[in-house]
């Protein structure tokens, strides 16, 4: 029994922690989507304008922390899975390889989307001074529901790095019986 992969025990800690921080994540951003800068804060001198920093800025980075925390623990555990087990495990489980790249696709898309639509929304969210603006000088606002959205491409990313983790550490009994115990097949 000495090559055995981490345990339920194992799966257990880096599944809460990747739920903690992917439900940390979503607060964060739905806290951001209520604090961002709003129309009526926007001051106009007729050539130039302003927006004041808003709340939404600090949010958006935990939110971002967050989310990439989350991944990362997600995929350790993840790679622990694969990793520890011999060469011919993943060719033998070939059935469930099509769901795997698939939840791997769905998993980093979402990430990649999210962090995208975040990390651009919270950059909005800092102070546009007069001349300065986001781009060019100019000032932008964030659109409504673009923390939301991104909040939900959070939880989608981790939802599926967590399916892909646990689909990565099952292991049948019968099959690991029979590798300790050759002769009883």
């Amino acid at each position: 029994m000495g090559n055995r992969r981490p345990g339920l025990a194992a799966l257990l800690l880096s599944s809460v922690v990747v739920v903690v921080f992917a439900v940390a994540a979503a607060l964060s951003c739905v806290a951001a989507e209520i604090k961002k800068t709003k129309v009526r804060q926007l001051k106009w001198d007729g050539k130039l304008c302003y927006l004041p920093r808003s709340h939404a800025f600090k949010y958006g980075v935990v939110a971002l922390a967050c989310l990439s925390a989350a991944q990362v623990v997600g995929y350790a555990a993840i790679c622990s899975g694969f990793c520890s087990r011999d060469g011919k495990s993943f060719e033998r489980r070939g059935g469930k390889r099509l769901t795997k790249a698939a939840l791997f696709v769905v998993s980093w898309t979402s990430f990649g989307v999210a962090a995208a639509v975040l990390g651009a929304a919270t950059s909005m969210s800092r102070e546009q001074p007069y001349g300065r603006g986001w781009l060019d000088g100019e000032c932008y606002l964030v659109r409504d529901g673009a923390f939301v959205a991104s909040a939900v491409l959070a939880v989608i990313a981790s939802g599926t790095t967590l399916c892909l983790a646990v689909m990565s550490m099952k292991k049948g009994r019968t099959e690991q019986d029979l590798k300790l115990h050759p002769q009883a097949g």
